[in-house]
């Protein structure tokens, strides 16, 4: 029988007990003697018994798989930081005896995550984007299945990992202001993103605090392609703003490519800068000034609090990481 698929009931004829005692040795419950749990345990490690993580989950009514969903993004831009999330979460998943199972889906389009759930391919879920109206939530919550999400929601009773955006982007904001960065155009993108309705409210928090009137005529949102973000550029150049300040990376790097076929100099003509730091903007001259987040400590500490959740621990409902502000040459250094 060895280095063959055996089953619990082969375990069992073979040892001449019954399934369940193998099956409480395997998952470490119920009432069954140490000698006998010892020989089940050593029983399986001598004969390579492969499908001991399939009988544990059956044991214990789990798949140990977690799904992670990730949405369908367009611009290469995206990919780092769903990439160094998902590795945090892989690296949880694996020590604790965990697979994850990748799931691809475009705005509240929850196709594939229905089929998994209603499959019941996965112990748990997590969401590495989160909308103002969000279907996944609402599904998740329906079918009463332990999730997390990797990025703030306003839906109650939610358990979410997130940077603190609001207080991150109020900080770089306050810091533009305090070094006499008045008429500042702000770039945003999807407004029914929950992040981008967070670094607003941190972008216009600052202004509130420091009792400067904010220009809302200068404030571009759901700026969804270049044309777009070309349109507000020239708005923006036209005021003759102080700043460009764009919510994501994203947006950044059109403004510097528009900036110099327009011939603009950063940060002689106007000043930029970006909410979000990533691989794609380290390496531009000048140095982006820019708030750095670690996208590998939110997947791991959604996949530790979704395992929480799935063993029924007490956790905190919201959890917030730490940020770094960092101001370099696009804001001539300050």
């Amino acid at each position: 029988m060895k280095h063959k698929n055996i089953t619990i009931a082969d375990v069992a004829d073979e040892l001449g007990v019954s399934k369940t005692t193998v099956s409480r040795a395997i998952s470490g419950k119920g009432r069954i003697s140490e000698s006998t749990r010892k020989r089940v345990l050593d029983y399986i490690e001598e004969h390579d018994y492969i499908p001991n993580v399939i009988a544990k989950g059956l044991a214990q009514s789990k798949t140990y798989n977690l799904c992670v969903v990730m949405p369908r993004v367009n611009m290469f831009v995206d990919l780092p930081f769903f990439h160094k999330v998902t590795v945090g979460i892989q690296e949880v998943a694996e020590q604790n005896g965990y697979d994850i199972l990748l799931c691809l889906c475009g705005d509240n389009d929850i196709a594939g995550l229905e089929r998994i759930v209603r499959n019941r391919k996965v112990d748990g879920v997590i969401l590495l984007r989160t909308m103002v109206k969000d279907l996944q939530i609402e599904f998740l919550q329906k079918r009463k299945i332990p999730f997390v999400t990797v990025g703030s929601t306003w839906y109650p009773g939610v358990v979410q990992v997130d940077n603190d955006h609001e207080s991150a982007c109020r900080e770089m904001t306050s810091l533009l202001l305090e070094h006499g960065i008045k008429k500042t155009a702000l770039l945003g993108g999807n407004g029914s993103y929950v992040v981008m309705k967070s670094r607003y409210q941190g972008f216009a928090g600052a202004y509130l605090q420091s009792q400067i009137q904010m220009d809302e005529s200068l404030v571009f949102m759901d700026l969804m392609d270049l044309d777009m973000i070309g349109y507000a550029v020239d708005e923006a150049l036209k005021s003759s703003a102080d700043c460009i300040l764009c919510m994501d990376d994203a947006i950044c790097l059109h403004v510097i490519r528009l900036l110099r076929e327009k011939n603009v100099s950063i940060p002689g003509d106007v000043k930029v800068a970006s909410f979000y730091n990533s691989t794609i903007l380290e390496n531009n001259q000048p140095a982006i000034s820019s708030i750095l987040f670690d996208a590998r400590e939110l997947g791991m500490e959604a996949c530790k609090s979704l395992l929480a959740l799935i063993a029924g621990e007490s956790i905190s409902k919201r959890t917030l990481l730490s940020y770094e502000v960092k101001l370099r040459d696009s804001t001539g250094q300050m």
